[in-house]
């Protein structure tokens, strides 16, 4: 099973580690009995050799945080990348705040000159006592402080986070939290997902222990008015139009704040089942 950001759903997808290194996150079970390894250049090379007729704009490199190889081995990959596949447009990859870290600006700015064009980073939420309780392995400051070094590498920077993270009780407090670390991020796109319980994973007990209860449908969806609302971009896309989310949207801000905000109060007014997607519907 490989997973992959929707914007990178025509991109060919490279694996170049597999599994997660870190792999604990309670709510993720993406990478569940997959033992985390980098794979060999030569296992790499020869995958790019075999598309290399082909006419590719777009590569992600996949599993998990493939920002955690090497300095000079993601160098070698994008190198070699960039020989064989004469249309390459950008590349992309997942990366957690610490792997970001590891690496200077100048590093990320190498990565950018052969091809690396966007780095998607999970950040869940803003809330310190969520990303403790889901054990992302991060704080809000090295969160905020791996975003801000993407952005001055002139690397994209596109951010999940996932409302109904927080439960009933910190509902608003994690989209509140949300929204500022948002602000301080100041992301070039935004991904807001809603929290499915997969099955085998250390939240699923939480919910079943009662530790952790699910906000309903609408609670969610007034999760993203606040994240929307108390947000401050200078350019970003924003989008909930994930499978996971009762409501889609796909918008720019700040210029479309305003209609979307008074799109989602309409539904929060009207409270109307039939105005959502439907559960069969949603999906990881």
């Amino acid at each position: 099973m490989i997973f992959r950001p929707p914007s990178e759903a025509d991109s060919l997808i490279l694996q170049v580690t597999v599994g997660c290194s870190y792999n604990r996150c309670t709510f993720c079970g993406a990478y569940q009995g997959k033992r985390f390894r980098i794979k060999h250049f030569e296992e790499i090379k020869e995958d790019i050799d075999e598309v290399s007729p082909y006419k590719i704009r777009r590569v992600f490199f996949a599993d998990g945080d493939a920002l955690s190889i090497p300095q000079e081995k993601l160098l070698q990959i994008l190198s070699y990348l960039k020989v064989k596949l004469k249309g390459l447009e950008r590349v992309g990859i997942y990366a957690n705040a610490k792997d970001i870290l590891r690496k200077d600006v100048e590093e990320l700015k190498a990565l950018k000159e052969l091809g690396l064009g966007i780095i998607y980073l999970g950040v869940e939420s803003g809330d310190p006592e969520v990303l403790k309780r889901i054990k992302k392995n991060a704080t809000v400051e090295q969160l905020i402080g791996a975003g801000k070094r993407v952005k001055e590498s002139g690397i994209l920077l596109s951010v999940t986070v996932i409302l109904g993270l927080g439960g009933v009780e910190g509902s608003q407090r994690h989209a509140v939290e949300t929204a500022k670390i948002l602000s301080e991020m100041d992301p070039d796109y935004v991904g807001a997902l809603s929290l499915m319980i997969v099955p085998g994973t250390p939240i699923e007990k939480e919910i079943e222990t009662g530790r952790l209860i699910l906000p309903t449908p609408f609670v969610l969806i007034q999760e993203l008015e606040t994240m929307i609302r108390n947000g401050q971009f200078t350019r970003c896309f924003f989008a909930s139009n994930h499978a996971s989310n009762y409501l889609p949207l796909r918008i720019r801000l700040p210029e479309e704040k305003e209609e979307a905000l008074k799109r989602i109060r309409e539904v929060l007014k009207k409270k109307d089942p039939d105005l959502l997607r439907p559960e069969y519907l949603r999906a990881l």
